[in-house]
């Protein structure tokens, strides 16, 4: 790990959880500089993903108040002294945090870092340390904690994006988006001319929508109860669509298929679904 240098620390504002089902207040922070590996990033928009609703929903009201937000994308506005591959004003969306030491992360599989838990949920750095101490809060949700005007990360979940894309469309790649394309397309590797049904049309559901039509599926169901998201999954490349609130799912599908489909991705969480 680094070691740590004192680094200036920056005034932000930030959406501070400080009890379970009341709602955020934005509030004045103080938030250290960049260690040697790490970026300030000036947030420009962030996502808001149901885990982020999940924490707001059962934080703990005894523990210490957190920012949250880990969908983020912005500007670079400083970097470490060991961050080579960033530069002030590079433009960049943020995602999930990994050690880049572990055996799974020189393998190429950071997901499956051995400090997964820690990085992206500890609420601190991996030495235990928090760039938010001083103000009696902490961060680093998923390496980022994105819910503020800026964020420290590292090069391990930063990504560079083209300077003419919209930051704001851009967020929800961080997490959302990447989690139902890369379920389709690295988890269940869906074959060229399989049938899918996808329940949840969501972000995540629409994500893997699309992701079926990219690697050729030939019958794709978007399941859900919402018209609206219906029609957008028909946009977006499905190619049956089932409103689960008055139509039979079974029926729906076997009537076009003759039998089930080759692949399933839930993404509601309900287990009525399972």
């Amino acid at each position: 790990m680094p070691a740590h240098t004192d680094t200036q620390a920056h005034i932000i504002l930030a959406a501070v959880l400080r009890k379970g089902g009341v709602p955020l207040k934005i509030e004045s922070l103080e938030l250290e500089g960049p260690r040697e590996d790490e970026v300030l990033v000036r947030i420009v928009a962030s996502g808001i993903c149901h885990t982020d609703i999940d924490f707001c929903e059962d934080w703990d009201s005894t523990g210490t108040p957190v920012v949250l937000g880990h969908e983020g994308a912005g500007i670079v506005e400083q970097v470490g002294q060991q961050v080579k591959d960033f530069t002030r004003g590079d433009h960049v969306v943020l995602s999930y945090q990994s050690c880049g030491h572990c055996r799974q992360c020189r393998s190429e599989h950071p997901t499956d870092c051995e400090h997964f838990y820690e990085l992206n949920f500890g609420f601190a750095r991996l030495d235990g340390s928090n760039a938010m101490q001083r103000s009696g809060v902490r961060g680093h949700f998923f390496g980022q904690s994105s819910f503020a005007t800026h964020a420290l990360a590292t090069k391990r979940n930063l990504v560079k994006v083209p300077r003419d894309l919209p930051l704001e469309i851009l967020a929800p790649l961080g997490c959302g988006m990447q989690t139902g394309a890369g379920t389709v397309i690295n988890s269940l590797k869906v074959s060229k001319g399989a049938s899918i049904a996808i329940f949840g049309t969501g972000a995540v559901g629409l994500a893997a929508v699309m992701a079926a039509r990219i690697v050729g599926a030939t019958t794709i169901f978007g399941v859900d109860i919402k018209p609206n998201r219906l029609g957008v999954a028909l946009e977006l490349g499905a190619t049956h669509v089932i409103n689960s609130h008055h139509d039979d799912i079974a029926s729906g599908i076997t009537d076009v298929t003759g039998s089930g489909v080759d692949y399933v991705v839930e993404t509601t969480g309900d287990r009525k679904m399972r």
